[in-house]
């Protein structure tokens, strides 16, 4: 039995037996839950996740508006591809070609450094013990946690891999631009839900995302290069000034205009006026009656979407795991122990 701190208030998040789905009656599971759980090592290596808590926190300390966003989204980019391994970590060698250069992560993906120092404190504690799998998970609940999200007890025990795909980066992870229909064929294909989709990416409550992401919304949408309807238009008119039709490409915006730095649900709220940034945003809003109604409910009531949220990410981090004997136990994340 997981808990969540939500306003105070704690919220049971069984593990193989969720809470319901409030809408549609759509029920919610965390599928491999029987082989992770959050005791795995209090005896192995007890303070592993004050540990891991401790860096973290350090790193957000130096990097408020970033870096709890980027160690959020490397935990969702490693379960996508390959399941929860930390093959995301791995940088190139013999063998292996680095998920980094893939579409998704190059330069974007950031954290790798938080990561390292983590496990540098971990193989000085536990030697050989807490895999990078398991830190990408705990990074990503103690982030949300300090920028004022939802707490759930992370179910432990995975190992790591001794591959990457590159491939299955490109193919797997969404795409700021895909339809709603392809999202969720991802998502489906993780074993995820459309409620999962929904819930999931209210995690751009915190973040930034460059101009390349979002520039076709900006111009170009009918014959006179007006920005897409659905946009706000003082909204529209304020990126356009940041993200001109060519150069800035780099140029970051928030993704949550309002409360870039805290994880709330004023995402929702912007979609609700137009002023949700990126497409894969929008078409929650405009696609689907379904995604329609969770939007409209997560705006409505922060602690359902925190219950919710919780609980998407313990079901998004028992994507395929390794245990018992499969992979590895990495000494150092970003390369396999016998390179």
């Amino acid at each position: 039995m997981a808990a969540s701190a939500m306003g105070g208030r704690l919220v049971l998040l069984p593990c193989l037996v969720v809470a319901p789905l409030l809408l549609a009656g759509a029920a919610r599971g965390h599928p491999g839950c029987d082989s992770l759980f959050p005791q795995f090592y209090d005896h192995s290596c007890p303070r592993a996740k004050e540990i891991v808590r401790s860096v973290v926190a350090r790193a957000i300390a130096r990097e408020t508006r970033m870096m709890a966003a980027s160690l959020v989204r490397l935990h969702f980019h490693d379960c996508f591809v390959k399941g929860c391994d930390a093959s995301v970590l791995l940088d190139n060698s013999t063998g292996i070609v680095s998920e980094k250069g893939s579409n998704p992560n190059s330069n974007s993906a950031r954290g790798f450094e938080v990561i390292d120092e983590i496990k540098a404190a971990l193989e000085t504690a536990c030697p050989g013990t807490v895999s990078c799998a398991d830190i990408l998970a705990l990074a990503d609940r103690d982030s949300t946690v300090l920028v004022g999200g939802p707490y759930w007890d992370v179910p432990l025990g995975r190992r790591d891999s001794l591959g990457a795909s590159i491939q299955g980066s490109n193919n797997d992870i969404p795409a700021p631009n895909n339809t709603l229909p392809t999202i969720i064929t991802k998502f489906r294909r993780q074993g995820l839900d459309v409620a999962d989709v929904v819930a999931l990416s209210g995690a751009h409550t915190i973040g930034l995302s460059r101009c390349t992401s979002f520039r076709q919304r900006l111009y170009n949408q009918t014959d006179n290069g007006m920005a897409d309807a659905t946009l706000e238009a003082s909204y529209a008119a304020r990126l356009r000034q940041g993200c001109p039709r060519s150069g800035g490409d780099g140029n970051l915006f928030p993704l949550d205009l309002a409360t870039p730095a805290r994880f709330d649900n004023l995402y929702f709220k912007n979609l609700l006026v137009g002023k949700g940034l990126l497409s894969s945003d929008e078409v929650l809003l405009t696609k689907s009656a379904e995604t329609v109604a969770l939007v409209k409910a997560y705006a409505d009531d922060v602690d359902l979407f925190f219950q919710h949220f919780a609980q998407s990410m313990v079901k998004m981090g028992n994507i395929s795991p390794l245990t018992g004997a499969q992979g590895e136990i990495r000494k150092n994340c970003r390369r396999l122990n016998g390179n």
